[in-house]
């Protein structure tokens, strides 16, 4: 009886539908509201509380490994395993600051979902911001299928892509000085705003 049991689950499992590429975006954006506008998490000595929850939040729904290999583009490939590792760690400290930190000034403004468009293994959501009575901010999430789930590799602000933005600045960076450069300057930024309870756990 136990093991028909286990088998059912298993098959229940097995069966459950996907979550589609908007519905990712959906739940991942409606959790960040919460956190967001959760008062006790407001105040001044749970901030760092509410940047971990949305640091958890983004872990789950970026493909930041990816999005640090696009970023680096054909620099990556002369990387040994060791720099492509610090790499990602560096570039994945980089982009939570910078989404924490967008997400932080979020006041409740509407968010609609336009479209969503699927080619294979590769999805596009289109979303827009309210912003005031009559400007909107279009915002498109970039998704590809790992496994059974959908992450995001790239985001599109107003057309304005993460990964080409950072990939031009590595570049222009490694092209004028050297790669050597660009991670030395990835580091002190990790430094500057590292907080003391995130350099407790590096040492």
């Amino acid at each position: 009886m136990e093991k028909a049991l286990a088998a059912w689950l298993l098959l229940a499992v097995s069966l459950a539908p996907m979550a589609g590429p908007t519905e990712v975006i959906k739940v991942a954006v409606e959790e960040v509201a919460r956190v967001v506008e959760d008062s006790d998490l407001g105040r001044p000595a749970a901030v760092e509380r509410r940047r971990i929850e949305i640091r958890r939040i983004a872990k789950n729904l970026f493909d930041f490994p990816e999005m640090a290999r696009r970023s680096l583009a054909r620099h990556w490939s002369d990387r040994t395993a060791e720099e492509r590792q610090e790499f990602v760690r560096l570039f994945t400290d980089l982009l939570e600051r910078v989404y924490v930190g967008k997400l932080e000034n979020y006041s409740g403004e509407r968010i609609f979902y336009v479209g969503e468009t699927v080619d294979g293994h590769y999805a596009t959501v289109r979303s827009k911001i309210l912003i005031g009575r009559k400007g909107e901010l279009p915002i498109d999430y970039r998704l590809h299928l790992i496994g059974a789930r959908w992450v995001v590799y790239d985001v599109l602000i107003d057309g304005v892509s993460f990964v080409s933005t950072y990939r031009a600045q590595f570049n222009r960076v490694i092209q004028t000085s050297s790669y050597d450069d660009l991670i030395q300057k990835l580091r002190a930024k990790e430094l500057e705003h590292a907080t003391p309870e995130r350099n407790v756990r590096k040492r």
